[in-house]
């Protein structure tokens, strides 16, 4: 199908149709039933050791024990870092606001709205300059401020992909009255039917140990400085510890409650076009620029599969074998109609959207906006810097 003709069809959908989705199974890239290892999150005290997220999610019709592998808000970052590679490559193109630390603090680089936590909204765009002055205070910051659901322009243009994974203007003008941009684009990954001991506790469990080459006993003790150095000899300033606190030393071996086996991983993408349609530009133009967005978070997912599903270590996933490749358009009635969509169309969508968007007369700006540090934020990040490098220990807040 002609990128034309699937244009076309996006902009029918996005006018009138509810959602477009992906639901596909994954597996370990060592195979079925390998172990897989979903992220930790604290325990509910301090003492607690990590864990993973279990819950119960409905499967058929029956309640069946899952896992968390990639959480929604981790889905957004690895989309969005997905979309950045487009645009490397000169793929894809759509504008992003930036801030370039080359001059100050140069491993850093720059930070776009694709990596900024908050996106257009994110504290190192908001203490960042423009030509000397304060973002917030130039004609683009302005506009940002002054953004709502209801006249969503200013994003568009100047960075698009905010109005697909959501930004919230929580700490501008109105403190928490800020604009909202609610997610368009939800996707998530989870494990189905984990693998339980009999007492119905999950049964994955992590091994760990090591070997000290040099010998050095766990009996002996080291003297730790406020700087993160250590030293044998004891001193009112330093801390006593075991070797083993400084990374010398044999680690005993250790079991811990971790990793999973599981039927099979379920990856579900919904890029919804109700929440599209809440978005607005100017009458003549809203379905073209909302079309134009969709085409993005299309690209998105299409990318991330190019990226593969390497998640973290020890969680390395590939699909399922004839686990579909397309999509499905989900109509207003909640009947579905396939949507199949390469990679190489995917991104031909996105130009023929941008330029029907363009036709419309709403178009993405050519070029991003980019901002240099305000001396304050810099002077922050190195006073951090600072301090951990004499080893003081972060705290909460």
């Amino acid at each position: 199908m002609a990128a034309e003709t699937k244009l076309s069809r996006l902009q029918h959908a996005v006018a009138s149709d509810a959602a477009i989705r992906r639901v596909r199974r994954l597996q370990p890239a060592g195979g079925a039933g390998d172990k897989i290892f979903p992220p930790t999150y604290p325990g509910q005290r301090n003492t607690d050791p990590p864990r993973h997220v279990f819950e119960h999610r409905r499967i058929g019709e029956h309640n069946v024990l899952c896992v968390l592998v990639d959480s929604v808000q981790s889905q957004a970052n690895r989309l969005e870092e997905a979309l950045q590679l487009l645009r490397s490559e000169r793929l894809v193109s759509f504008p992003v606001i930036a801030v370039d630390f080359e001059a100050t603090i140069p491993d850093l680089g720059r930070i776009s709205t694709l990596e900024a936590p908050h996106r257009v909204f994110d504290a190192i765009i908001r203490d960042s300059q423009l030509d000397g002055a304060a973002f917030k205070d130039t004609k683009e910051g302005k506009r940002l401020i002054e953004a709502k659901s209801q006249s969503a322009r200013a994003v568009f243009e100047l960075a698009p992909s905010a109005l697909l994974f959501g930004a919230w203007n929580s700490t501008g003008e109105g403190g928490g009255l800020g604009a909202k941009f609610p997610r368009a684009i939800v996707s998530e990954l989870i494990g189905v039917n984990v693998a339980v001991e009999p007492d119905g506790k999950p049964s994955g469990q992590r091994t760990g140990s090591r070997i000290d080459p040099l010998g050095i006993r766990s009996g002996v003790r080291v003297y730790k400085l406020p700087n993160g150095e250590w030293s044998a000899e004891k001193s009112a300033k330093a801390k006593e510890v075991r070797p083993s606190e400084v990374n010398h030393s044999n680690i005993a071996p250790s079991v811990t409650p971790l990793g999973v086996s599981v039927d099979y991983v379920l990856h579900s993408f919904v890029l919804s076009f109700a929440a599209l349609r809440r978005l607005h530009f100017k009458p003549e133009g809203n379905v073209a620029a909302r079309t134009a967005l969709a085409a993005l978070g299309l690209a998105s997912c299409v990318a991330q599969d190019r990226a593969g599903y390497f998640l973290r270590s020890r969680c390395d996933l590939v699909p399922e074998q004839g686990s579909p490749v397309g999509f499905e358009l989900v109509l207003a009635n909640g009947s579905v109609e396939p949507f199949e969509l390469t990679f190489d169309e995917a991104c031909a969508l996105v130009r023929v959207a941008a330029d029907a968007a363009a036709k419309a007369g709403i178009t993405w700006n050519g070029s991003d906006v980019v901002l240099t540090p305000q001396k304050k934020l810099v002077d922050l990040v190195k006073a951090s810097r600072d301090l951990a490098l004499q080893g003081v220990e972060e705290t909460e807040g």
